[in-house]
């Protein structure tokens, strides 16, 4: 059946749903990324405001306090005496001290000091006649009399935004009066300090205020009557906005002035209760976040464009399986009619197709758990018949072992192919081999980790090709398997290759091949690939027993294999008798074999060997040899059985022991302990628990609460140092964890416990 992917209802519904997947929260995150963006810019403008803002206050505030402190110091200061000043001789000293005082704050651009109901007023400049004084100084907007009015009247600080004009051009310029009655705060004051001060000078300091962008700064008196204003708009505002601006409470808001919305930040005094302002058009936020938009926008046009691609691609890859099924499901049909039937309806319910092939064949269907799987393969490669294994796990995992040729190949970390590359994580490399299969040779893999570090056991099945060499066929998948290891992890393994044999059941066989091949590579230095059958032999040692054999055989006894170590002395057996060997020669050989026997025995540490070792009559017929020697690897290998488990117990004790120590280390993990005791994850992982009763995980989670409750309970320390001190850095999961485990906070269980102990 041709495959046309877009006359498919079921295809076109899988673009359009991821491409509607894509887009809704793509959009959504594009709405909340640029708008983060636009509010973190106000926020960070805003607070920039409010913090000069309030920096501005704290300079005004400063140096109204200088003129307040300067007001207090004139009126009690003696040479500025009603009397002083009007002396002739004593008034040049009054005008000098008025010099000095006016000096001692940069805000002053003039002082004025005046006694009730006189006709003179001084200055820095000397003593004026009153009408002499509102001739020199004429203010717009307050009027001589009103200006003698209020020098006479005030009794309590005030300031009066006023335009001063004069004969000179340099008098022509906007002023604030400070009113300053004195004595400062009494109830009947006898005279005022004038203070003249330019309104540049308080708008220099909220000048800055604003930057780069438009709007405008203000300072208000306690009247609402504006001090200084720094205008960055067009035209000034109207009264009623000013008035709406001094009603507002310190803080930032949001204002529709002019027309347009309008960021506000405000700040009072509290000394004098004026009012520091500053307001911004609101669209200068998103203006100044088109950079930001424009690279939004891009990112979303590039997502956008790749997930279109990803959608396709998803879905093909989606329904390539689903259409496979189908096509499973019409082979079903019987007829050709009946097929292109289906097929034809079958194009928009091919789901509804499937599921009625899938129900037939459910019963099939299982999941492979990792562990018991590994677990199930190792017992393979140990004990080579599928029979003597556990029929519910066989049946549970549901290995197939698909071909008429299998043989096994132990890999091992080599070294990397550049100097700086980083070791590869075996776990990966494991993951990346249980998915390797060669269909170009009809090959499948499954992978195996063994108990030793950094080796991994891979069980290839396959069928012969037609016109190929099996041996070169062997030869060209390792080739390929070191090509993909090289190629994805940049490392050259070290690989030992088995023979290959005719069913499963032989896989130990093939097994304790790799295992000598691997074992000869690493002792003798060879290239990163040993094939067993190619093992060196000198020429001296033809029609002998071979070499590969006694390596067989010695690797059968170190790995306990005792049906592959007697299948091996048969095999030997059987060569030395179609060798036709005289006796006498024969029972040289056989020496070869029984030492073989012996010396990897006594390598071993087997103890009480000697007594077992067969002697001279043993050696008169090959019968009695045989029998022998069966006995003596029946021994070994008990013995190689018991001794792995008294090590792995001894092991496991001391791995225990360990923990127990050092569990408050938060960095203690499966990987860390692997790695110190040089033993695979996942045979520490089910080994721990084998002897522990409970995984490695849970076993660290109990000692830690238990410590963590006994100092609780018997200890003030701070709950955080508690968690810290029994191994834990993320506290909210201690807790969680805690009150899932006891139905308490460590908080709660702690008051618990001392209202408990109170009682």
């Amino acid at each position: 059946m041709k495959l046309n992917y877009f006359k498919s209802r079921l295809f076109l519904k899988y673009i359009s749903s991821y491409l509607l997947i894509l887009m809704i929260p793509l959009i959504l995150l594009t709405v909340i990324i640029y708008n983060s963006a636009v509010n973190n810019l106000r926020s960070q403008i805003e607070q920039s405001h409010l913090n000069q803002l309030n920096q501005a206050k704290s300079i005004v505030n400063n140096l109204v306090d200088q003129l307040y402190d300067i007001a207090s110091r004139v009126s009690y200061d003696e040479q500025l005496t009603r009397y002083q000043v009007h002396d002739p001789y004593y008034g040049r000293y009054a005008i000098n001290t008025l010099k000095n005082y006016k000096s001692t704050s940069p805000l002053i651009n003039e002082m004025f000091l005046y006694f009730h109901n006189d006709n003179s007023i001084f200055s820095t400049a000397g003593m004026s006649r009153l009408e002499v004084f509102t001739e020199k100084f004429s203010f717009r907007r307050w009027q001589g009399s009103e200006v003698i009015q209020d020098l006479n009247e005030a009794k309590f600080p005030s300031v009066r935004p006023v335009n001063l004009v004069g004969k000179s051009a340099s008098l022509n310029q906007s002023m604030l009066a400070f009113l300053v009655p004195i004595t400062p705060n009494s109830p009947n004051p006898h005279g005022t300090l004038m203070f003249l001060i330019k309104e540049s000078e308080l708008t220099a300091l909220i000048n800055s205020i604003l930057g780069n962008y438009q709007g405008s700064s203000f300072i208000f008196d306690n009247t609402g009557q504006v001090l200084a204003a720094n205008y960055n708009l067009e035209s000034a505002l109207p009264e009623q906005d000013l008035q709406e601006l001094t009603k507002l409470t310190p803080g930032i808001h949001s204002l529709h002035i002019n027309g347009e919305t309008n960021s506000v930040v405000s700040v009072k005094s509290e000394q004098n209760d004026w009012q520091f302002v500053t307001m911004m058009p609101s669209s200068q936020f998103f203006s100044n976040v088109l950079h930001i938009r424009s690279l939004i926008l891009m990112i979303f046009t590039a997502v956008l464009a790749a997930g279109s691609i990803a959608a396709l691609l998803l879905a093909r890859k989606q329904y390539n399986p689903i259409f496979d099924l189908f096509q499973f499901a019409n082979s079903k049909a019987g007829t050709a009619a009946e097929e292109n039937q289906a097929s034809s309806s079958g194009r928009r319910n091919e789901l509804v197709r499937i599921r009625t092939a899938l129900h037939e064949y459910s019963s099939k269907a299982d999941l492979q758990e990792p562990y018991a799987r590994n677990h199930f393969l190792l017992m393979l490669l140990k004990y080579g018949n599928l029979e003597s294994l556990p029929s519910e796990l066989s049946k549970s995992i549901n290995l197939h072992f698909e071909g008429s040729r299998h043989f096994v190949i132990v890999v091992g970390r080599g070294e990397s192919a550049e100097p700086q590359t980083t070791p590869p994580n075996w776990q990966h490399v494991m993951t990346a081999l249980s998915k390797a299969d060669f269909k170009e040779h009809a090959a499948y893999v499954h992978s195996v980790e063994l108990p030793k570090p950094d080796q991994i056991a891979l069980i290839v099945s396959f069928d012969p090709l037609d016109g190929q060499k099996e041996q070169h066929q062997v030869r060209e998948m390792v080739d390929a398997l070191l090509d993909r290891l090289s190629g994805a992890f940049q490392f050259h393994p070290i690989m030992g290759v088995g023979r290959c044999y005719a069913g499963p059941a032989q896989l130990n066989q093939s097994f304790i091949e790799a295992c000598s091949a691997f074992d000869s590579r690493v002792s003798a230095g060879n290239g990163s690939i040993t094939f067993f059958e190619e093992l060196s032999e000198s020429p001296s040692e033809a029609g002998w027993i071979s070499k590969n054999l006694l390596l067989k055989l010695s690797q059968s006894l170190k790995q306990g294999s005792y049906t592959v170590a007697v299948q091996t002395v048969d095999e030997a057996m059987s060569e030395l008798q179609k060798a036709g060997f005289c006796l006498k020669l024969a029972r040289c050989v056989y020496f070869d074999i029984a030492n073989t026997v012996i010396k990897t025995g006594l390598e071993l540490g087997v103890g009480k060997l000697i007594s077992d070792i067969p002697g001279q009559d043993a050696f008169q017929s090959a019968e009695e040899l045989n029998r022998r020697l069966r006995a003596l690897c029946g021994r070994i290998c008990t013995w190689v059985e018991q001794n792995e488990k008294k090590e792995e117990h001894s092991l496991m004790d001391q791995i225990v022991s360990y923990i127990d120590s050092n569990y408050m280390d938060h960095s203690l993990s499966l990987e860390f302990i692997s790695s110190k005791y040089s033993i695979s994850v996942s045979h520490f992982s089910r080994s721990f628990k084998e002897a522990v009763g409970t995984n490695f995980v849970q076993y660290i989670w109990q000692k830690r609460i238990t410590a963590a409750i006994h100092k609780l309970t018997t200890t003030n320390e701070p709950l955080k140092d508690i968690i810290q001190t029994v191994g834990y850095q993320d506290t909210p999961n201690f807790i969680r964890k805690f009150k899932k485990e006891t139905g308490y906070t460590p908080g709660q269980y702690r008051k618990l416990y001392s209202e408990k102990a109170s009682s």
